[in-house]
């Protein structure tokens, strides 16, 4: 018996169009756009907060915290014998101070400059950055003095603490405030030197430890050799190589500077410091890695926001 198959109809209606169109508000900006300047002061906070660990983890509080106290207590003990012992002058004084203290300021750059840039370029995000209204220079710029001014809260709130315990001491106030104005250019110029020149090793490579590793070599082994160098010159009676020997470190740089323009005693050996003629010299040096570190920068971001 023959079973009937059933046919198929061959104008069958397709299935209707399901497509729609659903309004979910999105909606053009019309607020005030704060542009270059505003990107550029956000990014100086962030980075500011973040040297000494603010908007971070409390692990990463510990160390920025640790060296700012470090840096300012023995300017309170100083303090604390100068009243007690009614002694006629600090200690130490102001322009001294960052030249003895040298070994923890180079760690907290160390620890600091890499924090600072090596996660942006580790983890690829500098080219977000510049995704926005910001460009190479602002973004090193904002780095540049964030760096910087951590370094400089660093530096001058022990030698304010210093001028104010002289001031509760009695000490001549006209002598306190110079020492205090030339301390303070001093760790200003210091500040810069030292930021930038982290800042370019840090970028350097995107690896903090090798980062932290290289920029207390440069900073710390560098001074230690200058003035092994410098020893070895006075021992021998070449005093004139002294100087020239010492415009190698950044710390003797600074202390150069410092004790031809701004009174301050020399920490060379013999206590002689630079000349004049020579002091004009290791200003010029500073000035010029100062600006050839912001130079560099801007040139390693250039490629790396590629």
């Amino acid at each position: 018996m023959a079973v009937e198959q059933p046919t198929r109809t061959q104008d069958a209606t397709p299935p209707g169009d399901q497509t729609r169109i659903h309004d979910i508000g999105y909606r053009s900006y019309d607020g005030p756009r704060l542009g270059r300047a505003y990107a550029r002061r956000s990014l100086y906070s962030q980075s500011l907060r973040g040297a000494y660990g603010l908007g971070r983890s409390a692990k990463s509080k510990v160390l920025p915290m640790l060296l700012f106290v470090v840096m300012c207590l023995p300017a309170g003990i100083m303090v604390a014998v100068t009243v007690a012992t009614k002694a006629g002058e600090l200690p130490l004084g102001y322009t001294r101070y960052a030249i003895v203290m040298q070994a923890v300021i180079s760690l907290y750059v160390a620890s600091q400059a890499p924090q600072s840039v090596s996660r942006d370029l580790r983890f690829k995000t500098v080219p977000l950055y510049f995704s926005r209204p910001i460009e190479t220079s602002d973004y090193v710029r904002a780095k540049f003095a964030a760096l910087a001014s951590a370094l400089f809260l660093l530096t001058a709130a022990p030698l304010l603490v210093l001028y104010v315990g002289a001031l509760l001491a009695e000490l001549d106030f006209a002598d306190q405030t110079k020492g205090f104005a030339q301390g303070v250019v001093s760790v200003a110029l210091l500040s810069l030197l030292f930021a930038g020149l982290g800042l370019v090793i840090a970028a350097v490579t995107p690896r903090r430890g090798f980062g932290i590793a290289a920029v207390i070599a440069v900073l710390t082994i560098s001074y230690g050799a200058v003035s092994t160098l410098q020893a070895i010159a006075y021992v021998q009676d070449s005093t004139s190589a002294i100087a020239w020997i010492g415009l190698f470190s950044p710390v003797t740089l600074i202390d150069g500077v410092q004790s031809a323009f701004l009174g301050a005693s020399s920490a060379f050996p013999g206590g002689v410091g630079p000349s004049t003629a020579e002091g004009v010299v290791y200003l010029l040096v500073t000035l010029g890695l100062i600006a050839g570190a912001y130079g560099l920068l801007n040139r390693r971001y250039q490629k790396a926001g590629l």
